[in-house]
């Protein structure tokens, strides 16, 4: 390839860890030695600025690592014998972001973000263009590893993107396409919880032809130990003919079906599956625990309701009218920034 997208979160946390550092930086040091375009966008999870660190330096290696938005985003110019092809890096923006720098711009939504930060790039159709950015796209489906904003406060439209080629977007686990096809999310590499047991991890190459002209296919990735769900009895789950053939190194949830609870059953499983991450059970009083709990209503509870559950739980009392009337004005307070 001529070039290698990286389309944000790069990291787990705004402030790495050391590990996670030296990682990513023998990982470019590495990649920059094929003679290609490396682009780097900041993520949800990264900080912009401190992604941006040293980018002069690195752009002189291929390295192109996005600034912090400021309100300019100049393209970075690609040829091959077609011509010309215009890269633009987009990291991840909230509506305030774009705000501060046209404020007299209409922006109440993430859309309107994205709109306003487009317009002002100056896209010219003419060229092939390619978008690399990191957002949540209306109809995505999600996985329960990623920050989600109730209410779908963080939606972006895909047809923001008409001026562009083919869009490269982070942020969403699993690979797919979002309205069209050269609008597409590249998914992890690696699985990152047990809800993305099913994903089918892959990289995916674009090729870029004549104007219009765009091929697209996919790699898939298998990792050293996969990530896995198996439910059971326990004396069906530890019968050596049940785990023989299968890597028994793969990050596993065990559910065990018994009525009864197994002594020490993660010490004896382990013992077989030593990278065993969950263990639960699947019976009549877990089933009835559920129930009665109401987990499942979760996900229709304000999230007043969840707070003064959360608050509850932890102090064995109810919130007080103050402490509600506190907590309300922050929740309005918290949802009005993140618009």
């Amino acid at each position: 390839p001529e070039g290698i997208i990286i389309a944000g979160d790069v990291y787990d946390k705004s402030v790495p860890s050391a590990e996670a550092v030296q990682l990513f930086d023998d990982f470019l040091v590495r990649l920059s030695r094929h003679d290609l375009h490396i682009f780097v966008i900041s993520g949800n999870h990264d900080s912009a600025e401190r992604m941006a660190f040293g980018a002069s330096l690195m752009e002189q290696s291929g390295v192109h690592i996005a600034k912090a938005y400021d309100g300019e985003i100049a393209p970075i110019e690609l040829e091959d014998v077609h011509g010309a092809v215009d890269i633009y890096l987009l990291p991840f923006i909230k509506p305030s972001h774009v705000k501060r720098y046209y404020p007299d711009d209409d922006i109440a939504s993430y859309h309107d973000a994205m709109r306003v930060a487009i317009d002002r790039m100056g896209v010219d159709g003419e060229r092939r263009n390619v978008l690399v950015t990191h957002q949540f796209i209306t109809g995505a489906m999600r996985s329960d590893s990623e920050d989600m904003a109730v209410g779908g406060l963080d939606n972006v439209d895909y047809q923001a993107f008409e001026c562009f080629d083919y869009v490269a977007l982070g942020h969403i686990h699993r690979p797919q396409r979002i309205g069209r096809d050269t609008v597409r999310y590249c998914g992890t590499p690696l699985k990152y919880s047990f809800s993305e047991v099913n994903h089918k991890k892959s990289l995916t190459v674009v090729e870029l032809g004549e104007k219009g002209d765009i091929a697209i296919r996919t790699i898939p990735l298998r990792p050293k130990r996969d990530m896995r769900e198996i439910r059971g009895a326990y004396m069906d789950i530890t019968d050596r003919a049940s785990y023989k053939d299968t890597n028994v190194d793969d990050y596993m949830h065990v559910t065990l079906t018994d009525e009864e609870d197994i002594p020490d059953a993660i010490g004896k499983l382990r013992a077989i599956y030593p990278n065993i991450m969950k263990l639960d059970y699947d019976n009549t009083r877990t089933r009835m625990t559920v129930h009665i709990d109401g987990a499942g209503d979760a996900q229709h509870k304000s999230p007043m309701e969840l707070f003064a559950e959360f608050y509850e739980k932890q102090n064995n009392q109810p919130m007080s009218l103050d402490q509600k009337d506190y907590t309300m004005e922050l929740i309005k307070k918290i949802w009005g920034e993140a618009q």
